[in-house]
């Protein structure tokens, strides 16, 4: 019976700790998710696909960014605000808006592109919801290209 329950100890030791060696076997990661689509559903998608990225990997071990350009700026339009774009349709509705404010709480960045801003008559300021100046990049394509020769992985959800 002894031996028996050294093995069974041994065997419960071995599985805790390749359970923690396999949740914790991600490491640091640098991502940038890259949205430039207006679809509602597959940008809420998109959204789950960062919070579980993060769930999996902890947000201390995650740089994470999003950058939005084209169509994607749909994400942030506050629906009120589509009149005053050429965009038909704004996305960031309140349940839309809670999930991007969980995210930018822990550590998500939202990159947005400056030349769809003006191509598409949008105001950072008036339009979409909870840009800064400083989220504008000069061009989205431009920004991706520049994070993934930082090393960063790029997802396209």
């Amino acid at each position: 019976m002894r031996l028996l329950s050294l093995i069974a100890t041994v065997l419960l030791a071995a599985t805790v700790f390749a359970g923690n060696a396999i949740a914790g076997s991600y490491g640091k990661q640098k991502v940038v998710y890259h949205i430039n689509y207006d679809n509602a559903k597959a940008q809420a998608g998109a959204l789950r696909n960062i919070q579980n990225h993060i769930n999996a990997v902890g947000k201390e071990n995650l740089d994470l960014k999003v950058v939005l350009h084209g169509k994607g700026l749909t994400l942030l339009l506050e629906p009120d605000s589509s009149g005053n774009t050429k965009f038909s349709a704004g996305n960031a509705t309140d349940v839309i808006t809670a999930k991007i404010a969980g995210l930018k709480g822990q550590g998500v960045d939202f990159n947005v592109c400056a030349n769809t801003l003006r191509g598409k008559k949008v105001s950072y300021e008036d339009d979409l919801y909870d840009v800064s100046k400083a989220d504008i990049v000069p061009s989205g394509v431009a920004e991706l290209a520049k994070l993934q020769a930082l090393g960063y992985a790029y997802i396209r959800p």
